[in-house]
């Protein structure tokens, strides 16, 4: 459904260059959900805006269904491609209604029945009506996010990005938005590719992953694998240890 061949991608600013990604291929199957984990800085999400058009491709190949992708991406693909980013207070506009955010892409893309979808994707996400004519700033952190990935589904893609989509939220909010996505590709087959720094949400998520450091993808895990401490590489070790958490000394 979604192959990255040899991607690179390369910031340069003045005399200054950045190589945030190196030579990353990884391929993901229809209705797989597909992880990409590393710390901060390690281009993950690079990857992402990569794929949707965000970020310069400098050298490599991304394909969807088989068919390389132009650059600028087609108003097509952005029918089949949405990203949920990572800040839901960053990611909608705070003065737009919701209901104004879910008709926008509606009317960009030539969607008829625009009342009745824009209940359905609310009712979709578990929002009622009567939060469409709401505010941004009158919903707290997980409705907001709910908001956004309501905004990915209504041109019904095929694929979803998920740029770390529960880090802003408290931990109590992160498991009802990631228990709503995990629905959400069930009922849907749709394709996901989730970036995290956090592994236990995407050994949750994800059926493979890879890991990145410096903007090289240095393991390829499945999801049993990864359950099983099973890790090739220092870097994917200290990275499972650190998802532990703190583990405070015995007292003398």
């Amino acid at each position: 459904m979604l192959e990255a061949t040899d991607l690179h991608v390369t910031f340069r600013s003045g005399g200054d260059t950045v190589k945030a990604v190196r030579g990353v291929s990884f391929a993901v199957a229809k209705g797989e959900s597909f992880g990409i984990v590393g710390e901060s800085g390690s281009g993950k999400s690079t990857v992402l805006r990569a794929i949707c058009g965000l970020a310069p491709t400098t050298a490599g190949v991304i394909r969807l269904a088989g068919t390389p992708l132009a650059a600028p991406r087609s108003p097509d693909f952005y029918r089949k491609v949405q990203m949920v980013f990572q800040d839901p207070y960053a990611s909608l506009h705070p003065r737009h209604t919701i209901d104004k955010v879910l008709s926008e892409p509606l009317a960009i893309h030539g969607f008829d029945r625009r009342e009745e979808r824009i209940e359905e994707a609310l009712a979709d996400v578990g929002l009622g009506a009567d939060f469409r004519f709401r505010y941004p700033h009158q919903l707290s952190g997980g409705q907001r996010q709910r908001v956004a990935v309501a905004r990915a589904l209504i041109l019904e893609p095929e694929v979803l990005l998920l740029d770390e989509p529960t880090s802003a939220l408290d931990a109590s909010i992160q498991a009802e938005v990631l228990n709503l996505l995990d629905r959400i590709r069930a009922e849907r087959g749709l394709t996901y590719v989730m970036v995290s720094h956090d592994l236990a949400v995407v050994a949750h998520m994800c059926d493979r992953l890879i890991v990145m450091q410096h903007g090289l993808a240095v393991e390829e895990l499945t999801r049993e694998a990864l359950a099983a401490y099973r890790a090739e590489t220092d870097y994917t070790r200290k990275l499972l240890s650190a998802s532990e958490g703190y583990t405070p000394a015995e007292a003398p």
